[in-house]
């Protein structure tokens, strides 16, 4: 066996090449590769040796030769390939390792200058590993460190590497180059919000539990251009498998958990807020927002933005939860929470925000819509007051009520009072049903909606609305307006003594 190394990462090189030559491999390598083998002991063959030429352009040019990509593409089972290589004395390789160079990594870097960036623009190791790839019914394309133990474990058990092997690694190896060159093509067209052409590639995560359904498979991939993603950062120290159902509400849940700074609690079901609640401690923000909806709060994913204490813990662990985010535990919350077996305890270390400029990706058959996260959310100044003159008590729900709306399915209608979510109604196709929906709540957990506030994701379209909240004792409203009904909107509301802000600004969350 001939084998071709020639890696950026040197994590794992050397047991690999040891386990190589000590099943018989002659070793080729470039560069680095071959310093750090050498000094490990071991006997290579440099590939300036094979080329006669010497690296040129301060290493830019190494392995772009006759004498490699000949040796790699060869096929075995054609006379001419093996009459060419043997006229030129080249002889073929049966694995090909390359590992690239970081560039996710360096151009990822705050304030990295763009000829950094470049220089880690990798040429000869995609090229190298496509040709492997291309030829993998006779050469095994070895694309990353984690590759290195099957490969060697193959070789010790059979002498050789199956063709399904080099089958799935080529498909890995032009998995890590495509990867590779989105990353590229997105960091030279950054200042373009929509290029011609997106260029997006995945990495699987995890595999879970299962899909929407127990009948549907399902995994959790994330963003390989991107250096921030759902779970980075993110451990689970308890409990089940997750399942697609539960990262897609821990999504919801985590986004709305990010407009608040002081101590607050996220309570998610299907992927839609049933109890939001911000308080002077994180137990305190936890009981207001269990109190919120406790009916549907049954099999909940809870975020939280303060660690989880002993006393909340003893609190949680009452209560049937599906999955809880937060940013630590103290033992005595975990001893009580890890007796759920089923609770998922996830620890949450991300201090990151979400890239502003990451796109949000909805499929639809054969193709994607895309557009920019709403990730705004407007202040007190860019709003205007049509009717009434609220308090500050009185602008603190407003503007509590319209953070949470912006995350509530469409049409979105949310009652907060005290800086708590009383009522929340979303998803309908009327948005005076969103409004009955959320008063049934209120009512329904005994909340009292006297001097409540109400925020709308969209304009009221007619005055039916807010006058039925009115009628039920709701004295402040949020709404982008834009209506071409305002001014009777704002009139109703007028009329009643209370109060109208105009943010100017539409949510609507499909």
């Amino acid at each position: 066996m001939r084998a071709l190394l020639s890696v950026y990462r040197k994590d794992g090189l050397e047991d690999f090449a040891r386990g190589l030559t000590e099943l018989g491999a002659e070793l080729v390598a470039s560069g680095g590769t071959a310093a750090a083998l050498e000094e490990a002991g071991l006997e290579v063959t440099r590939v300036e040796e094979l080329t006669e030429v010497p690296e040129l352009l301060g290493g830019r040019v190494k392995t772009l030769h006759p004498s490699i990509h000949a040796a790699i593409l060869a096929r075995r089972d054609e006379p001419d390939d093996l009459s060419a290589l043997d006229q030129h004395d080249i002889r073929p390789f049966d694995l090909v390792c390359v590992n690239l160079y970081p560039f996710q990594d360096v151009a990822g870097r705050f304030g990295v200058r763009e000829e950094e960036a470049v220089e880690m623009i990798d040429i000869g190791g995609p090229s190298m590993l496509r040709a492997a790839a291309k030829n993998f019914l006779h050469v095994a394309p070895v694309s990353s460190p984690a590759q290195y133990e099957e490969v060697l474990a193959e070789l010790r058990d059979t002498g050789e590497i199956s063709a399904p092997t080099r089958r799935r690694l080529a498909a890995e190896a032009f998995s890590t180059t495509a990867a590779y060159e989105a990353a590229i093509a997105n960091w030279f067209a950054g200042r373009e919000p929509f290029p011609e052409r997106l260029t997006h590639s995945y990495v699987k995560v995890q595999e879970l539990a299962y899909g929407e359904n127990p009948h549907q498979r399902a995994a959790y991939y994330a963003d390989a251009t991107t250096r921030t993603h759902l779970l980075s950062n993110v451990s689970q120290l308890h409990g089940r498998q997750l399942s697609f159902i539960n990262l897609y509400d821990l999504s919801a849940a985590r986004m709305l958990l990010r407009e608040f700074a002081v101590p607050a609690c996220v309570i998610v079901k299907h992927a839609n807020p049933c109890g939001v609640a911000v308080g002077p401690t994180v137990e305190e923000a936890y009981e207001r927002a269990l109190a919120a909806d406790p009916v549907s709060a049954f099999g909940m994913v809870v975020a939280v933005n303060r660690p989880v204490g002993a006393e909340l813990g003893q609190a949680l662990a009452g209560r049937f939860i599906d999955v809880l985010l937060a940013p630590g535990y103290e033992q005595g919350a975990l001893a009580a929470l890890t007796e759920k077996p089923a609770t998922r305890i996830l620890l949450d270390r991300e201090r990151r925000r979400v890239d502003p400029a990451e796109k949000e990706l909805k499929r639809v058959p054969g193709g994607l819509l895309v557009q920019d996260r709403d990730l705004e959310t407007e202040d007190r100044d860019s709003m205007e007051a049509v009717a009434g003159s609220p308090n500050e008590a009185c602008w603190g729900d407003l503007l509590f009520a319209w953070r949470v709306c912006k995350h509530v399915t469409s049409n979105a209608i949310v009652l907060a009072k005290n800086l708590q979510t009383i009522g929340i109604g979303g998803g309908q196709t009327s948005r005076i049903d969103s409004v009955r929906i959320a008063l049934m709540k209120a009512r329904e957990h005994g909340h009292e909606l006297d001097g409540a506030v109400l925020a709308s994701d969209a304009f009221f379209p007619f005055a039916d609305g807010p006058q039925l909240a009115i009628d039920a004792g709701v004295t402040a409203f949020i709404q982008p307006g834009g209506s071409k009904r305002d001014d009777e909107v704002v009139e109703a509301v007028r009329d009643a003594g209370a109060v109208m802000v105009l943010t100017g600004r539409r949510h609507f969350r499909h």
